[in-house]
């Protein structure tokens, strides 16, 4: 599909100044102030187009912070998506991501939910100081550094009481790495988790 640049924000990617995009930010963004893509056309989105497309149209080093939250989870190429990411953003950049945990017994319900994740997925993409366990990088490349990855756990609306009782679980179980590997090595479907939290920095010198 062809790139509907709403604002003209493409046209004037050069102009100096920082910029935060927030991806598949669908009919509300997070971050007022991010520029808001997405595949389809909400009052919200400044540029409707695919993700790959569109991050392609931006030079190297110019973004300050990309953002999305249950994006990652619709995206077939997330190896090419993290390489366009690690391309744009400016050294010392971040990235935040919040997606479903594999756990959620709600993530089966939706079809567009191409990929699933948990504790270490973003630890084949990053230099990871946090976790006991190691995974493999199979020889890539690595600029991203794993600062924090965090489980969330709530219901949606009308479960309130669930929802009390899972946040005695987040606060627990979010007090160390070594309850957060220990969850998800033994209780993760015994107490489902809603979703996870990744922080990442990006190293480039």
């Amino acid at each position: 599909m062809e790139i509907n640049d709403k604002h003209h924000i493409l046209k004037n990617i050069h102009v100096p100044g920082e910029m935060v995009l927030e991806l598949g930010c669908g009919s509300r963004k997070h971050h007022k102030d991010a520029v808001g893509i997405d595949i389809l056309d909400y009052d919200d989105v400044d540029i409707q187009g695919d993700v790959h497309a569109v991050l392609k149209e931006i030079p190297d080093n110019r973004i300050t912070a990309v953002y999305a939250y249950h994006f990652f989870e619709h995206v077939d190429d997330l190896k090419g998506l993290i390489r366009e990411i690690e391309r744009i953003l400016k050294n010392d950049g971040r990235l935040e991501v919040v997606v479903p945990h594999f756990s959620n017994p709600y993530f089966y319900s939706d079809y567009t939910h191409t990929t699933h994740f948990g504790l270490y997925s973003f630890s084949y993409f990053a230099r990871d100081d946090i976790f006991s366990r190691k995974v493999p990088r199979y020889q890539e490349r690595t600029l991203f550094i794993l600062e924090e990855v965090g489980l969330v756990f709530k219901s949606p609306r009308p479960f309130y009481i669930r929802w009390a009782i899972k946040k005695t679980f987040q606060f627990i179980f979010n007090l160390s790495t070594y309850l957060k590997e220990l969850y998800e090595e033994f209780f993760c479907y015994l107490v489902p988790c809603y979703e996870i939290k990744y922080t990442l920095r990006l190293q480039k010198e």
